[in-house]
């Protein structure tokens, strides 16, 4: 004789953040990162992001899809880490805090570290230095880690 139970999981969450709010606050984000870059320092996106993927430039193009393409992965990283406390997402002022910080950590892993690094084992020819410390990346990656905490925020609630 055969048994079958039922069971429910009604109101229980198993997952570690609100992934569509980090993918579209890193998109939001990247967006507003990606037209200050094309201000300020334009070779970034149209040479050295496709050329970290072996696409000689200039590529704008695949450069912005690239771009944010990264933004979306990134944001997925914050809600992962938003979901371990799911009450940074409560406040907009924190979350805006909480992606700043965020955007910075992001900026010293990815562009300071990370991206002269693969530049050079690409065999870029300019690639930067390493450490890679610009002004002009350091205020785009807060820039871009404070808007992914807002929409996150917004989202969310």
């Amino acid at each position: 004789m055969a048994t079958e139970t039922a069971t429910t999981t009604e109101g229980v969450s198993t997952e570690t953040g609100d992934w569509r709010a980090g993918v579209a606050g890193g998109l939001v984000g990247g967006l507003v990162f990606g037209a200050m870059m094309s201000a300020m320092t334009p070779g970034v996106l149209q040479v050295a992001i496709p050329a970290m993927y072996g696409i000689e430039g200039p590529a704008g193009a695949v450069g912005w899809a690239i771009h944010m393409s990264h933004g979306a992965v990134i944001g997925l990283g914050f809600a992962a880490i938003a979901g371990l406390r799911p009450s940074l997402g409560d406040s907009i002022g924190t979350s805006f805090g909480i992606g700043a910080g965020y955007g910075l950590l992001v900026w010293v892993a990815l562009a300071v570290i990370a991206m002269p690094i693969w530049l050079g084992a690409v065999g870029f020819p300019g690639a930067p230095p390493l450490p890679n410390v610009g002004v002009e990346s350091l205020v785009g990656h807060v820039v871009y880690g404070t808007v992914l905490g807002g929409v996150y925020a917004t989202m969310g609630s």
